[in-house]
């Protein structure tokens, strides 16, 4: 199977996940599944400064600048079948 379609599994997978993940495997699996999709995150960051989980999430993905899609989109599909079990 190609990657895109692992990774596209590993999306639909993700939402067939039974316990919530913690806090930070949420934002890792945000970042790298932006980061697969979107590339680089933009230089200029959330607006409000008060957005406390827009700034972690922004912060998060922005970690991952110059990381290939194929190698978030990897490292998204391992850390969701860690999860899966």
């Amino acid at each position: 199977m190609e990657l895109k379609q692992l990774f596209e599994q590993a999306v639909a997978n993700s939402k067939l996940i039974t316990t919530r993940p913690d806090n930070d495997t949420l934002l890792q699996l945000y970042s790298l599944y932006k980061q697969a999709t979107e590339g680089d995150a933009p230089a200029d960051g959330p607006s409000n400064p008060f957005d406390f989980v827009a700034k972690a999430k922004y912060n998060a993905w922005a970690s991952l600048d110059g990381t290939s899609a194929d190698t978030a989109m990897q490292q998204y599909i391992d850390v969701v079948n860690k999860l899966r079990g």
